[in-house]
């Protein structure tokens, strides 16, 4: 114990403090790795955590839920039939509603007595004295502990008043929405949100004498399909695919990030290592195995990864509730819960075991150079050793590995596997990276052919280059990367922005829109009645077609669906032809995206089976369409339809004309005159625009993992060409010693970073061009839409730029090299 206590303090904990800028380069690029893997695995949770805790804060021990297949619900009579039936033992009758602003939405929730039958959150609030009292009240209601609301406290609801009865403390109550909601009785919830004798749920308490599936059974036998039927877990699920954008962005974040440190660690180990190698060969001259070498660099790898990754983790919990503010409404408004920032536990615990399993395999790998190295090494110039020289049979395994995961990746992006589909882009990045190593030779030839072609001092920094294959490989590789990566994320973000706003164009061609909803979301709620009238009574309107827009189940599957009229300028209803769009409008069939379809497993002019509040009803699936499907799937009928099977008169969209000769923008001006202020009135390109605009904000993780790369590319490559200064001091003061001038040196170095990072420029091009062409084959999959692969002009500036960084990395180690003492570099260690 005494000698190993001793090994760790003499050679572990000395390279530590004598190297501090590179252990501080490490710790960085471990730290922002699992601060991301947090960020990610934080917003996930808070996605999926946040609906899943209101749903499971509000059902208690209700063993099924009774759902309505939009968000008009279902008839009330829907309750009392599931009360009749045998192994009932409370039919609990809820109502859910949103009311308020989008940013300050409060959820209403209707209930009556019997919601004291169900163990949840809410019991407190309508059991006993508390509902009592509420009784009392004229239009009284319950408020949240977060609404900001004092009791006796009068509050607008839309056109209607509500009187706050008082105001729920308590830390149940605090988790229910984030304290966010209103507690009505059933008949004042339904009359302030226009919903009389309707309900958005009945949860099933289930007797002790009954199964779960006998239960089941029989209550969906008495709804008759008018409703789903569930558990509440089930369909707290369903509203989670909503966010698979963003959840697909993060995933893919997560597993480039790691991929990257991996990469970035391994050329530090290796880097650092090829430095240590006079004191690993002293250490084997003096009799200590390779085992034991070996393992002391594994536990130097253990304790950075372990710190790295706990100071992470707590960056990360920051950065994720960072992001979370930033995630636009629309991407999350399929969601009936307010969006909290909640980690899983397992979250912090991954993120650390993961940054430490990272470098432990990193450095596995760098340290295996360790039982290449002999005692008779330590004499050895660097470049000349046998631990310098990659063995032909490495290669090629490097070569066959690369091509394997080349071949896994495009076997997942052909599987259609959804969220799993994002690790096919590392798969790709690492095959690129193995491919690349095996193709070492070539590559570091050519930087050293372009550094000869810049002056007596490239050629001399040519040599150099050609002397250290491996060292020259890795710095290389790392700008590369920058450079691939960048190109890769904005490449793809354009791709992916261009291509889903290409789908909504036709939004474009409507002179005003008007709607419950700002042109940024999705317009779900209904309009008032004297809305319609209103609008056509304005001045200057030539014509006006009503549309509406709901979230609804359709066979198992949440999605957006349509509801459409002649003349309709949805962009899903304007990808028809006239035939299939005559054919819709007319309600003889529903038009599906390609991913929805996909999903349910039909195809064009096969049946399909839609669960109503009227019932279950057969309608043919007329075409399927290449549409932008962020929030899950997306579905057009005609309007009729939609009003008659869904329960929902009204209209949540009007499309506007304008009459001829009448100026667009001033006819929006006096439509928002004419209707109250709660309705918005927008131009056709304010609406593209607003769907650009929330695509943009639902790219942000892209854009934070943009950063945090460039971040570590430019950290790693400072250590890089600072360790590789390291290795050649003695040489350059030699060089200094027989005449060499401070400028000389520098310029060497220089010409040496510009043929580097020139050669690494143009493979990150390469690498990156063809990330974002795979980015778009799984972006199609994944989002619904065709994501066209298109090359920006932003190319030669990212190429620009990468050769700048090199030059900026380079400056530090060149004024070093200038300012070497001749004494110090020629003497020995």
């Amino acid at each position: 114990m005494i000698a190993l206590l001793d090994r760790l303090r003499l050679f572990t904990i000395r390279e530590f403090t004598t190297h501090w800028g590179r252990t501080v380069a490490s710790l960085v690029v471990l730290s922002v790795c699992s601060a991301f893997l947090v960020a990610v695995i934080g917003i996930s949770g808070s996605l999926t955590g946040s609906v899943a805790r209101l749903s499971a804060g509000l059902s208690g021990n209700a063993a099924l839920e009774v759902s309505g297949v939009t968000d008009a619900g279902f008839p009330q009579q829907v309750r009392a039939d599931v009360a009749a039936v045998p192994g009932v033992a409370a039919a609990v009758p809820m109502l859910r509603a949103t009311a308020g602003p989008d940013a300050d939405r409060l959820l209403v929730l209707g209930v009556d007595a019997s919601s004291a039958a169900l163990d949840s959150d809410l019991k407190g609030a309508v059991a006993g004295d508390a509902m009592a009292g509420l009784l009392t009240v004229p239009d009284g209601v319950l408020a949240g502990p977060a609404t900001g609301f004092t009791k006796g406290q009068r509050v607008r609801l839309g056109p209607h008043e509500v009187t706050v009865a008082a105001v729920l403390s308590g830390g149940q109550f605090g988790g229910l929405d984030g304290g966010h909601f209103l507690v009505a009785p059933l008949p004042l919830a339904q009359r302030i949100t226009d919903r009389v004798g309707q309900l958005d749920s009945v949860l099933i308490v289930a007797a002790p004498t009954i199964s779960a599936a006998q239960l089941k059974s029989a209550v969906t036998a008495a709804v008759a399909g008018r409703a789903l039927v569930d558990t509440p877990a089930a369909r707290a699920a369903q509203h989670n695919n909503g966010v698979v954008m963003v959840r697909f962005i993060a995933s893919m974040g997560a597993g480039l990030a790691f991929v990257v440190s991996a990469f970035l660690i391994y050329n530090t180990m290796s880097m650092a290592l090829a430095g240590r190698r006079p004191v690993i060969s002293m250490l084997r001259a003096i009799g200590a195995r390779r085992q034991t070498i070996v393992r002391d660099v594994l536990a130097e790898a253990v304790a950075l990864g372990l710190v790295g990754g706990l100071l992470g983790a707590v960056l990360g919990v920051f950065a994720g509730r960072y992001a979370i503010g930033l995630l636009p409404g629309a991407f999350t408004q399929m969601m009936e819960a307010r969006l909290q920032y909640l980690l899983p536990g397992y979250a912090i615990p991954a993120a650390v075991a993961a940054a430490t399993l990272t470098n432990v395999a990193a450095s596995a790998v760098a340290a295996r150079q360790v039982y290449r190295v002999a005692p008779v090494e330590a004499l050895v110039p660097v470049g000349v050793s046998r631990a310098d020289v990659v063995s032909p049979r490495l290669r090629i395994a490097a070569a066959g590995a690369g091509l394997a995961l080349a071949g896994a990746a495009v076997v997942v992006q052909q599987a259609h596997l959804g969220l799993f589909a994002a690790a096919a882009l590392g798969f790709v990045f690492g095959a690129e990276i193995l491919l690349a190593f095996a193709a070492a030779g070539p590559i570091v030839r050519a930087a050293g052919a372009t550094a000869r072609r810049l002056g007596s001092a490239g050629v001399l920094a040519g040599v150099n280059i050609d002397r250290a294959p491996r060292r020259v490989w890795a710095t290389l590789m790392t700008v590369a990367i920058a450079v691939g990566m960048t190109i890769t994320i904005t490449g793809a973000n354009a791709d992916a922005t261009r291509s889903a706003r290409d789908t909504f164009a036709s939004l474009g061609d409507t002179d005003a829109w008007v709607s419950m909803s700002a042109e940024d979301m999705t317009p779900t709620s209904l309009l008032p009645e004297d809305v319609v009238r209103r609008v056509r009574a304005v001045p200057g309107v030539g014509r006006v077609v009503e549309g509406q827009m709901a979230f609804a189940t359709v066979a198992g599957t949440k999605a957006v669906v349509y509801g459409v009229d002649p003349g309709s300028a949805y962009s899903l209803f304007r990808a028809l032809d006239a035939d299939a769009q005559r054919r819709v409008a007319a309600g003889e069939g529903i038009v599906l995206s390609r991913d929805l379809a996909r999903s349910l497993k039909v195809s064009r002019g096969e049946e399909l089976t839609v669960q109503t509040p009227a019932g279950a009803k057969r309608i043919r699936v007329l075409a399927t369409v290449s549409y932008f499907s962020a929030l899950g799937g997306t579905a057009a009928l005609s309007l009729t339809l939609m009003r008659e099977w869904f329960a929902r008169p009204g209209s949540t969209t009007l499309q506007v004309a304008a009459a001829p000769g009448t100026d667009a923008r001033q006819l929006i001006s006096a439509i928002r005159a004419a209707v109250p202020p709660e309705i918005h009135a927008y131009s056709g390109a304010a609406a593209l625009d607003g769907i650009s605009r929330a695509m943009q904000e639902g790219l942000v993780l892209s854009r934070i993992m943009l950063v945090i790369v460039a971040f570590i590319a430019a950290m790693a490559l400072l250590n890089t060409l600072t360790l590789a200064l390291l290795e050649r001091r003695r040489e350059l003061g030699i060089l200094r010693a027989v005449g060499s001038s401070r400028r000389f040196a520098l310029r060497m170095v220089l010409a040496e970073a510009a043929a580097i990072g020139g050669i690494g420029a143009v493979l990150g091009v390469v690498l990156g061009l063809a990330d974002q062409f795979f980015y778009s084959l799984l972006a199609t999959d994944t989002l619904g839409i065709d994501v066209r692969f298109r090359p920006g002009p932003s190319l030669l500036v990212f190429t620009v730029a990468a050769l700048a960084l090199s030059l900026l990395g380079s400056i530090p180690p060149a004024v070093r090299a200038a300012r070497l003492n001749i004494v110090e570099a020629v003497s020995v260690d």
